[in-house]
């Protein structure tokens, strides 16, 4: 008896080899991947081009903050932040490792400050000096040295925290941030498309300590942002995940 196998089905199916290349009938069109970039940039300078990303986090934290400021962008780049700071009516004191173009820049590493310019910090650090593998956490453990500042925020890879290589998870538990806030769209920090993660602003504000492991102290609270946040459904969201 002849055994039937599912060969001719697939021999059948299989696009013939004078078809134009790409217009295969098996599988629709999907949409082009990008490869990875093959080396960081130099000094992990990575603009935070997309405005709506300041813009909302300023809304959302209104009450904390209020204009004129001053508010500290220590990692200033090309101003992407600070441009909307300032448009908000904030004034901004700016420093960077090198000059890329924004007026007022102080050259002068984050490194080197053992006091803050400004109570507020808000910034987009290079991921290369706070991240768990290659930074072991370093921009962090800076700034928590620093005397002179009460709040602090700064945009990071949503995933950032669940790193716990080389003493990261250990200083996140004895620091914990008071409040993060998952942006629900992806951001473009290269011109080049959409990154596959999520980001998010992690703010610490000492005014508002928060602990994973103290309980004399409240959970982080965990909130999300849009793209063009108007907080009609903010109180949704607000609050300390896992708290009760």
């Amino acid at each position: 008896m002849m055994v039937q196998t599912s060969k001719s089905l697939f021999r059948a199916m299989k696009p013939k080899r004078d078809q134009a290349e790409g217009q295969g009938v098996l599988m629709p069109d999907l949409p082009d991947q990008r490869p990875p970039e093959e080396a960081r940039r130099d000094e992990d300078f990575y603009p935070t081009g997309q405005p709506e990303a300041i813009r909302a986090l300023l809304r959302r934290e209104a009450g904390r903050l209020s204009p004129p400021g001053p508010i500290w962008e220590p990692a200033v780049g090309d101003g992407a932040l600070a441009r909307e700071m300032e448009a908000a009516g904030f004034t901004v004191l700016c420093s960077d490792l090198c000059y890329r173009g924004w007026p007022s820049t102080e050259l002068r590493s984050f490194y080197e400050y053992s006091e803050a310019r400004a109570p507020v910090i808000i910034t987009n650090p290079p991921f290369c000096e706070i991240n768990a593998r290659d930074g072991r956490g370093n921009w962090l453990r800076h700034l928590l040295r620093l005397s002179g500042w009460d709040y602090c925020a700064m945009l990071l890879s949503w995933d950032w925290p669940a790193a716990r290589a080389n003493g990261l998870g250990a200083l996140l538990d004895e620091h914990t941030f008071t409040c993060a806030y998952l942006m629900r769209w992806k951001l473009d920090f290269t011109g080049a498309g959409s990154p596959p993660q999520r980001n998010a602003w992690f703010v610490w504000d000492r005014r508002d300590p928060r602990s994973w492991s103290d309980p004399s102290l409240p959970f982080p609270s965990f909130q999300r942002l849009d793209r063009h946040d108007d907080d009609r459904q903010a109180h949704l969201f607000d609050g300390d995940w896992g708290a009760g």
